[in-house]
């Protein structure tokens, strides 16, 4: 009975320690994704801004 206790233990701990590292890789691919985002929206600008055919005209 104590025996399986412990191994109950033993398990919840280890489901506790691959929940935290799906949750750091979570954390991981979002700060890349808004990182991309970021990019993403500073090559569109600028192919917006510096397009001939774009009816935003900046001051060179």
């Amino acid at each position: 009975m104590q025996g399986d206790a412990l191994a109950l233990s033993a398990d919840a701990l280890a489901l506790s320690v691959d929940a935290l590292a799906l949750s750091v890789d979570a954390l991981a691919l979002h700060g890349i994704t808004k990182f991309n985002s970021l990019r993403i929206n500073k090559m569109l600008y600028l192919v917006i801004t510096r397009s001939s055919a774009s009816p935003i005209k900046l001051p060179r």
